[in-house]
């Protein structure tokens, strides 16, 4: 029984890890040839399963008491897949399926820099997270968390392809073609970053805590409808949510910022001292 606990929280670990490779094949182009529906789309809908998903072995593996280093090393692996690699992957075969081949040679090495600026940051902010105390903040994260930044980056590059950001023919506007790879860079470098951003979690506010509930809610139905095309303004009310997150929520960090590391180092002492 106490091996067999731990089956459950690694078995959501394993299926988010798929998610991430499947992903990563839809974005590539490995079912091109078996389906008709927009890899990039499939690709986003694979990350932001991930993203709904994420939460669900860390919490099996408490409901089991099947807490573990191992547990935790393949959490930050899948994440590593789903948040870092796919949708790196994603923005480097969406130009390359998309612009013309001469803004893509003229480009490549940009292309390329952003892409591995980018993984590499999603892969130091997990390492960061399991070589340091995870604990130390409990109201904040430190640093954009490497789920929000995948989920972002691969609506943001869903929402082109399906808007034609991508067909300068039509738009007219190549510097538009910039706009994806600004946004994973600046996502990449915010991972790594000592800013805050508040948690979702429980305040004291009554009115703020419902409509923190309604729109966790909303946000859930609406990545688990993300699938269908048919479906209005999906991407856009994701975008607008994420990114008044971010900006409100690191504006709030910056804010607060000497008032968060009090409280931390308050709550510090204070577990010292029961010891």
């Amino acid at each position: 029984m106490r091996k067999t606990r731990f089956i459950l929280p690694n078995a959501f670990t394993s299926m988010n890890f798929l998610l991430g490779v499947f992903a990563i094949c839809w974005a590539t182009g490995v079912f091109a040839d078996f389906s008709t529906k927009d890899p990039f789309r499939m690709s986003a809908y694979f990350v932001i399963l991930c993203v709904l998903l994420d939460k669900l072995d860390g919490f099996a593996a408490r409901l089991v008491n099947a807490s573990s280093d191992f547990g935790a090393q393949f959490d930050s692996l899948a994440d590593l897949i789903a948040f870092g690699l796919a949708p790196a992957f994603g923005l480097f075969f969406c130009y390359k399926a998309n612009v013309p081949k001469e803004w893509m040679a003229d480009n490549l090495i940009l292309i390329l820099v952003v892409f591995s600026v980018y993984v590499l940051c999603a892969a130091m902010r997990l390492a960061k997270y399991n070589a340091m105390d995870s604990d130390a903040y409990h109201t904040v994260f430190s640093g954009l968390p490497s789920t929000f930044a995948g989920g972002l980056n691969v609506v943001v590059l869903s929402y082109a392809t399906s808007k034609g950001l991508f067909d300068t023919a039509a738009t007219g506007c190549t510097n538009c073609l910039y706009i994806p790879m600004i946004i994973m860079i600046t996502s990449g470098i915010l991972m790594v970053s000592p800013l805050f951003l508040p948690k979702l979690q429980p305040r004291k506010n009554k009115l703020f805590n419902s409509v923190q509930i309604i729109l966790i809610i909303v946000t859930y139905i609406s990545g688990f409808l993300f699938i269908s095309p048919t479906i209005p303004y999906i991407s856009e009310y994701l975008l607008i949510l994420m990114g008044g997150y971010i900006v409100v929520g690191f504006g709030f960090g910056l804010v607060s910022r000497n008032q968060i590391i009090e409280e931390a180092k308050k709550e510090a002492k204070a577990a010292e001292t029961n010891q």
